[in-house]
């Protein structure tokens, strides 16, 4: 898992100052993990720091990535794909806890009631998941992590990225995601 996505200061930018360790599941095993240096940083150009809108970055890595047991590709889903209210998902991140990589079960929220527990603010590139009564969550230190669902095809869509929230799992605060269906045409327009 990449370390937050949210890229404020100019140093983040350069890409040279960061590396990935993909397959890591535990910080004190970083020896099974692919390490890889970043070639570039590429941030969504309408990113909105006041408001979280647009709040995505993709990483080109120096080399490609080799699929293991533990390192799999994800299907971008389509513009048209719908992750229906409900639907349970997985949030994977290191958080707050420093060693072993976490993943909570989540459902994904009604957008009306996403909409009315944010006060109004989430636009149609975000979407909430968790649960309205609290208890599980993505929390600081999983921004810019997946949330991922798996569906009756037998793949796994990313449905979103962690982007922000207030506290973490508390009651009527859920998480809210980057909505990957609507940046998809962006995210494709760069792929090579």
């Amino acid at each position: 898992m990449v370390p937050s996505l949210l890229i404020y200061s100019s140093r983040n930018h350069v890409a040279s100052n960061w590396q990935t360790y993909s397959g890591m599941q535990d910080q004190y095993k970083q020896d099974t993990a692919q390490r890889s240096s970043v070639k570039t940083i590429i941030t969504h150009p309408d990113y909105n720091q006041m408001t979280n809108d647009y709040d995505i970055a993709l990483l080109e890595l120096s080399q490609p990535l080799e699929f293991t047991n533990t390192i799999h590709p994800i299907c971008l889903p389509a513009r048209s794909h719908l992750f229906p209210a409900g639907m349970s998902c997985w949030v994977t991140g290191w958080g707050t806890l420093p060693l072993l990589l976490q993943k909570a079960e989540v459902k994904i929220i009604n957008d009306t009631v996403c909409n009315g527990v944010t006060e109004g603010q989430v636009t149609s590139r975000m979407l909430c998941s968790g649960f309205l009564s609290g208890g599980v969550d993505a929390c600081q230190g999983d921004s810019g992590g997946p949330l991922v669902c798996f569906e009756e095809s037998g793949m796994w869509f990313q449905a979103g990225i962690v982007s922000w929230g207030e506290g973490c799992a508390r009651r009527n605060k859920p998480g809210v995601y980057s909505r990957v269906t609507k940046l998809r045409d962006w995210i494709h327009s760069l792929m090579v």
